[in-house]
């Protein structure tokens, strides 16, 4: 993606309409892991303002993954990175395809939490319960999507360019998922 998309809805400093979710898949040998680089891209979610039925970002990759055909005999880790963690119902459709999919091991990284709709939090906690690893991106993950995800040939050494209250943010949502994941009230 190009680097304004990325800094607009993974950056702190907005509320973007649109969900962008980047994955990537790991062949698990051992206690080793094989990245699948052909498994590897970003999408966003379809919505009404494109003349289209809405759609979440969560759907469109369970059924992109769903074209892979992931071989039941071996493991699998997915890796997202979410610029919205997933509403109630896409958390319940994850869980389900983590259900019939025992092979595969699911890390979500959410860059904010979506708490628009009622019911998020017991969403967030069935992933837990689903064995999905669920955390909030700090500036490690931020990096390594601006690295591994985002355009930017003409100026490869160019770090990543932080915003300003990025790790204060990042440690204030990680906490608030911490109350959520543990069953508190915010």
């Amino acid at each position: 993606m190009d680097k304004q998309t990325f800094l607009d809805n993974f950056g702190h400093l907005n509320c973007p309409r649109k969900t962008y979710l980047c994955y990537e898949v790991e062949l698990l040998v051992g206690e080793n892991s094989i990245p699948l680089d052909e498994y590897k891209g970003f999408l966003h979610n379809k919505g009404a303002d494109m003349g289209l039925e809405r759609c979440h970002a969560e759907p469109i990759f369970l059924e992109r993954m769903a074209s892979w055909n992931l071989d039941t005999e071996l493991r699998y880790r997915i890796t997202v990175f979410i610029s919205w963690s997933p509403c109630p119902d896409c958390a319940d459709e994850l869980v389900k395809f983590l259900r019939e999919n025992r092979h595969v091991n699911l890390r979500i990284f959410a860059a904010r939490i979506y708490d628009y709709l009622q019911g998020y939090e017991a969403g967030l906690r069935a992933l837990k319960a689903a064995g999905t690893d669920v955390a909030m991106m700090t500036f490690q993950e931020f990096e390594y999507c601006w690295k591994n995800f985002v355009d930017h040939q003409q100026d490869e050494d160019k770090p990543f360019p932080s915003w300003d209250n990025l790790v204060v943010r990042s440690e204030e949502l990680s906490q608030r998922l911490a109350g959520i994941l543990q069953n508190r009230e915010e």
